[in-house]
């Protein structure tokens, strides 16, 4: 048998024997032998689901970050989830099994109420905190000069039912503007707008987005500002963008001005006495014990944003 086969399956055994109480234990035949369903139970007491965003956005990167600082054996372990935007976030939240908690925009709440997607939505859906907020960002290729240029242009906007889809309707439709929305990945739109085949693409996401790391200063692609309408102003808060933020997109001492939507951090509301409520309290436990932790560098920035006893406008807190 080959030698790495060999050091696999010898890896794979004293796994096993861990979880069965030890190899010690195991050869003298005194350590438990816990049945598969015990197992299952122990292995899943203290695990909550975190549905968060897709690779390349700042969600999925906070949700890494709590499970690289809260995870703590069996009594706590964090998983991360990919998720598909913020409408998608709160249906799993709702209905999905495994799924604890979700970092969804703080917009997303009054759209499904007012949309009368999820009955009962306002009591099952709270939230735990103000995470940070984030910028929506508008690349645009090089003949575009102002958003008002977007008028029946195609656009792409993220997924159906992203955050970035709601959101970017909400906008264009407080400045009167009508695009030709397109529903693509976001890092296939940003290849489609290299070759010139959209006018623009929208994202929603905690600056400095990843996805824009690679855009070179030759290819001409830049960042739109958004005008500060009264009805924009409304719903979101104003944010600019520096050069030190894309040195390759905005120019020195020219910052654009967007707009920006709030993060939360939203859990199931669980009843006092269930294993997911306890579940749910001792990641709240472990979130406030820890939480100068994630303020340290290799953590992402926008945690540094974070006030924990912020209030969400529209939301209940939950409880615990």
């Amino acid at each position: 048998m080959p030698s790495h086969s060999f050091g696999r399956r010898a890896a794979l055994m004293s796994g096993a024997l861990t979880l069965l109480g030890g190899p010690a234990a195991w050869a003298q035949g005194t350590g438990p032998r816990r049945s598969a369903a015990e197992a299952t139970r122990e292995v899943n007491a203290g695990t909550v689901g975190v549905i968060s965003g897709g690779v390349d956005g700042t969600y999925i990167r906070i949700a890494t970050d709590l499970a690289a600082v809260l995870d703590e054996g069996e009594y706590l372990r964090v998983l991360p989830v990919i998720g598909k935007g913020s409408m998608q976030n709160i249906s799993d939240l709702l209905y999905l099994r495994g799924i604890d908690i979700a970092i969804v925009q703080s917009d997303v709440l009054a759209a499904v109420m007012r949309d009368r997607l999820f009955p009962g939505v306002s009591q099952l859906v709270q939230y735990v905190a103000k995470l940070y907020d984030e910028e929506v960002h508008i690349l645009a290729r090089p003949d575009i000069m102002r958003v008002e240029d977007l008028a029946g242009q195609p656009v792409n906007v993220d997924l159906p039912g992203s955050g970035t889809a709601m959101t970017a309707s909400l906008i264009f439709g407080s400045l009167d503007l009508e695009v030709k929305a397109v529903h693509a990945p976001q890092d296939v739109a940003l290849e489609r707008l290299r070759r010139g085949e959209i006018a623009a693409l929208v994202y929603v996401t905690g600056k400095p987005a990843r996805l824009f790391s690679g855009v070179r200063a030759e290819e001409g692609l830049h960042l739109l500002s958004l005008p500060l309408a009264p009805p924009l102003l409304q719903t979101y808060l104003p944010a600019p963008i520096d050069h030190a933020d894309y040195p390759n997109l905005v120019a020195e001492g020219s910052p654009v001005q967007t707009v920006a939507v709030g993060a939360v951090l939203a859990v199931y509301a669980w009843k006092p006495g269930t294993e997911r409520h306890g579940k749910l309290v001792r990641f709240l436990q472990r979130f406030n014990q820890k939480f100068p932790m994630l303020l340290q560098p290799p953590r992402h920035p926008k945690w540094r944003e974070v006030n924990l006893t912020a209030q969400v406008p529209g939301w209940t807190r939950f409880s615990p």
